[in-house]
């Protein structure tokens, strides 16, 4: 059994790490929209911030740590707006924090709380679909390289490894 989780592990982490990618590509594109007057990277350093943010993760560079905390209110503002701009990206998010929520807990990196604030966020912003159930290992995995698929992110299922 260990030798199944020290694999699948990793390939679940893959797959959110997917769906993070889908999510600040789009974020991205809806900034350089809503925000074209700023810089090329202003908009990234925001996707990015916006993602960790929800993620519950950080880049510990000390420009996006700073970055963040300056824009700590945009970036709250714009949580906010996920759930409507973003509406066909909620099954993917849903599936991808519950995701990340159970690796976390499963390699513990985060103490309870934290983890499970990670989905209450989620929740108070109108993101996480909690009628959804918690997805499968290998129907996670197939959405992921379905969409990811679609956003020419991996490589076609033919080629895609095998989770249980």
């Amino acid at each position: 059994m260990e030798q199944i989780e020290r694999k699948l592990i990793p390939s679940l982490r893959e797959g959110v790490d997917v769906i993070r990618m889908i999510f600040f590509k789009r974020l991205k594109e809806y900034l350089v929209g809503k925000y074209g007057q700023e810089s090329p990277p202003f908009h990234g350093m925001l996707a990015g911030a916006i993602m960790n943010e929800l993620f519950g993760t950080s880049n510990p560079d000390e420009k996006f740590s700073l970055f963040a905390r300056e824009n700590q209110d945009r970036i709250q503002e714009e949580l906010k707006l996920v759930a409507s701009e973003f509406e066909d990206l909620r099954i993917l998010l849903t599936d991808g924090l519950r995701i990340h929520f159970l690796c976390n807990h499963q390699e513990e990196l985060l103490e309870e709380k934290e983890n499970e604030e990670l989905l209450a966020r989620a929740r108070e912003y109108g993101i996480l679909i909690e009628e959804r159930d918690v997805p499968l290992p290998k129907g996670f995995m197939e959405l992921v390289y379905r969409v990811g698929e679609s956003y020419g992110l991996v490589a076609s299922q033919e080629n895609a490894p095998a989770a249980t």
